[in-house]
């Protein structure tokens, strides 16, 4: 039955031995949302139980949300997931290093059949997420199961981002799309015409890469 819930497979997720070994991380993620902000290290000891891998420097809003309490996501380093945050993880979400996700937004692997008989009977599957490095969901984005997004990549407030996205894009909408690639426009300005006084920055050797990167688009 594991192997169902992991594979792709219809399965029952009602099944006992499922349900024994979900209610124990449930249990972790309750005490977890009960915690006072300032409760640092306790909140660091139980996010280290909770989740499949955690990276260092990630920081969790409460209250954070999931279907096994974050066992089944994998935190790259120095991730931000901002308030309300759901993971819908009944299989595995990789999430790469930098990544910012913005207050409720949703990444969901668990899906169920279109067939009414097969839900009435409570099937469902499930289907891994990815998420690069150094991505921003906006606020109120849904990631849908299977899906991948690239490194870099930016998704607007309120995307339901339904088909992979390629790395370095800004992508919005319903489903979300592609708008457009990250440019050279965006060294020049960081919101509209607001524009970035490099002069004020304190760059880190990894931004400096990244730069040099996008100049030769």
């Amino acid at each position: 039955m594991a192997s169902a819930q992991h594979n792709g497979e219809l399965y029952l997720p009602t099944d006992p031995e499922i349900l024994k070994e979900q209610n124990y991380y449930l249990n972790l993620l309750y005490d977890f949302n009960q915690l006072r902000p300032s409760d640092s290290d306790q909140r660091q000891r139980l996010m280290e139980q909770l989740f499949g891998d955690l990276g260092e420097g990630c920081y969790i809003e409460s209250p954070f949300h999931a279907n096994w309490g974050g066992h089944h996501v994998h935190f790259g380093n120095y991730i931000y997931a901002n308030f309300n945050f759901t993971a819908v993880d009944d299989t595995h979400i990789y999430v790469g290093d930098h990544t910012m996700i913005g207050p409720n937004v949703t990444i969901a692997t668990a899906g169920h059949p279109v067939l009414p008989a097969l839900r009435e009977q409570e099937y469902q599957y499930n289907l891994p997420v990815h998420i690069g490095s150094n991505c921003w969901l906006g606020a109120g984005v849904i990631v849908l199961p299977g899906v991948t997004i690239g490194e870099n990549t930016v998704v607007g407030a309120g995307s339901v981002v339904t088909k992979d996205l390629p790395a370095n894009v800004v992508a919005v909408g319903n489903p979300c799309k592609v708008m457009r690639p990250i440019s050279e426009k965006d060294q020049q300005y960081y919101y509209r015409q607001r524009q970035i006084e490099w002069s004020k920055i304190q760059l880190k050797k990894r931004l400096e890469l990244n730069l040099i990167k996008y100049w030769f688009y």
